[in-house]
């Protein structure tokens, strides 16, 4: 562990919460100076210290201790084909990916990034979906069958691609996440 990485990562947690130092120091029964000398580097908190601060933080002494971004193609591939519970029921496509891509966004690289151009992606697909739903009326049912089969496929080779190396690419999407 570098000592110039854990004031960061305690100042990113903090920021993330929503809490000012002084809200820090309240919830771990530490002073303000304490708190802003962990932050400015001027100390490296250590045993109570530390777990007074995770505790306040919400996260593990390991994640302040540990916190990186790691690299877990799994988790992308996992990410890619857990859109296909569209099977099932059409916003399983979106609340497994999102599930995945809130809990592990800020931990996996990439994951952001991808997890926004499939929910991107899930979502638009739903949008025209349901428009079709309504069409459906109009327009014959085998519409809805194509749309679910190209779905399918278009979620199978993305998965491919991003194992691959090569850019995953979801169309039509609208951007709704930024």
């Amino acid at each position: 562990m570098e000592n110039s990485e854990l004031p960061k990562r305690v100042r990113d947690f903090r920021i993330k919460k929503g809490l000012s130092q002084e809200e820090l120091a309240n919830k771990t029964g530490l002073s303000l100076r304490t708190i802003q000398r962990i932050e400015n580097g001027e100390s490296i908190p250590r045993g109570d210290t530390l777990k007074k601060i995770a505790i306040a933080l919400q996260v593990s002494p390991e994640e302040i201790i540990d916190w990186q971004i790691q690299e877990d193609d799994n988790i992308i591939t996992l990410l890619n084909l857990s859109q296909l519970g569209f099977i099932f029921f059409p916003w399983i496509g979106i609340i497994v990916p999102m599930i995945i891509w809130i809990n592990q966004k800020d931990k996996i690289k990439n994951v952001d990034s991808i997890g926004k151009v499939i929910l991107n992606y899930q979502i638009s697909w739903n949008i025209l979906l349901f428009g079709m739903l309504i069409a459906l009326f109009i327009i014959s049912p085998l519409i809805i069958i194509i749309w679910y089969l190209y779905n399918f496929i278009l979620i199978i080779i993305n998965t491919r691609r991003y194992i691959k190396k090569k850019q995953v690419n979801y169309k039509p999407t609208f951007k709704i996440l930024q």
